[in-house]
């Protein structure tokens, strides 16, 4: 019996460190080198200080910001509790939310359609993008709520398009905290800032 137990435990010790410290280290090495900034999170820094990550939403109070979409994540863009509402088309409690966002869309002067993105949870909760028809539709609201003209939002708007790889893969897109980023250092915010990350 002791020579059957040996190799096995021999086995479980060395695929231990073979797949449990060696391969990870040299895959977290190598992304540590080749990736530096998305091996760490993607943080965004102001200065010293880390105000987000750009591929985490993160709540923005105010008129005078660009909403990103609504979080289903713990209270609210919480990491450690990503995940959607779990709320089908017929629930009466995803109705109501959707309800209440649709009528303070329209309380803060959106007219026509409201873009789907807006009012509905991505499936993480974490979605830190909006498309360009959400953006679009808060233009109004920014520029009235900072004074300045409709038409230079629309600028940082369109300058902050993602625009789909190849023109194929993926959606335009707009990452709210870059895009409020720009809207802070090209006219100075005036009210709410923006929620801690």
């Amino acid at each position: 019996m002791t020579a059957q137990l040996r190799p096995a435990i021999v086995m479980l010790l060395l695929f231990t460190l073979l797949t449990g410290l060696a391969y990870p280290a040299a895959i977290t090495g190598i992304a540590q080198l080749a990736f530096p900034s998305e091996a760490n999170g993607s943080l965004v820094r102001d200065g010293d200080k880390i105000i987000g990550s750009s591929l985490i939403g993160q709540g923005f109070a105010g008129a005078n910001y660009f909403h990103g979409r609504p979080s289903a994540a713990g209270k609210g863009y919480d990491g450690m509790n990503s995940s959607g509402s779990n709320l089908g088309p017929t629930a009466k409690a995803l109705k109501d939310r959707i309800t209440t966002d649709v009528a303070a869309l329209r309380k803060d002067g959106v007219t026509g359609s409201v873009p789907a993105d807006l009012v509905t949870a991505s499936g993480s909760g974490l979605d830190p993008d909006i498309s360009p028809a959400a953006a679009a539709v808060q233009v109004a609201r920014v520029a009235k709520a900072r004074g300045i003209a409709a038409s230079d939002v629309e600028a940082l708007v369109a300058a902050n398009t993602a625009m789909p790889i190849a023109g194929v893969l993926g959606e335009p897109h707009i990452n709210v905290l870059a895009l409020n980023r720009a809207l802070d250092a090209r006219h100075a915010a005036t009210g709410v800032a923006q929620s801690a990350p």
